[in-house]
């Protein structure tokens, strides 16, 4: 039973969540915003009313491929969002812009974030090597380093929460106070952002539930001892 739960919570619940994710977007994405705009073009009408000017906005390929990279100052939406007019593609281009405005703000938690991206990076890539050499290999030191280093990628999952919620949130203010959809439209835009950041969740929820696997093998392997 304990191994159906997991099995669940680890698979199942994060491909549930895509799903509801995806169905979300795309119904909304067929509701056009009463602003008219696209999302490329509300997102310049947000930067500029917060005096952003030097954050440029591109076009990228794929699907939900939107984000924000603060090395170049770039805004990045992909196709549906940047030439859509429809309340998620306005959604997501000002959450995306939400990021640019963490980041002229210097918003605590982004800067954190950006400074556990090494750590981060290197533990996502390194980590399981570690993890299986520990487990085959029944070395306790190995698996301790594994987990050290899985650790750093939960830290960057957890920190990512605030940034996301913090984003979602300037971004249905920006939209409401620039005219970008009507009151009446709040809610719609809210289930889109809503369902966006329960990927994020579910990631965290995912990453603290493996590394708490490995701990607890951690500690058998060496009460074995």
């Amino acid at each position: 039973m304990g191994f159906l739960i997991y099995f669940v919570l680890i698979i199942a619940v994060p491909i549930l969540i895509q799903v509801y994710l995806k169905k979300t977007y795309a119904k909304h994405l067929k509701i056009g915003a009463s602003s008219g705009l696209t999302g490329a073009q509300a997102a310049r009408k947000v930067l500029d009313e917060n005096g952003l000017y030097d954050v440029n906005i591109e076009v990228v390929k794929g699907k939900l491929s939107d984000h924000y990279d603060p090395r170049s100052k770039v805004v990045r939406l992909s196709e549906d969002n940047y030439y859509g007019t429809s309340i998620s593609a306005v959604s997501v281009a000002t959450h995306e812009v939400g990021h640019a405005i963490q980041d002229a703000e210097e918003y605590a938690f982004l800067r954190f974030r950006h400074a556990l991206v090494p750590v981060a990076s290197f533990g996502s890539n390194f980590s399981f090597i570690f993890i299986l050499a520990g487990i085959f290999l029944q070395w306790s030191g190995a698996l301790l380093l594994g987990i050290i280093l899985m650790a750093g990628a939960v830290a960057f999952q957890f920190i990512t929460l605030p940034v996301e919620f913090d984003a979602s949130n300037r971004a249905r203010a920006a939209m409401v106070s620039s005219g970008l959809i009507r009151n009446d439209e709040e809610s719609g835009a809210k289930k889109v952002l809503n369902a966006a950041a329960l990927t994020y969740v579910a990631a965290t929820v995912v990453a603290v539930l493996e590394l708490l696997r490995f701990v607890l093998m951690y500690i058998g392997m060496n009460n074995d001892d």
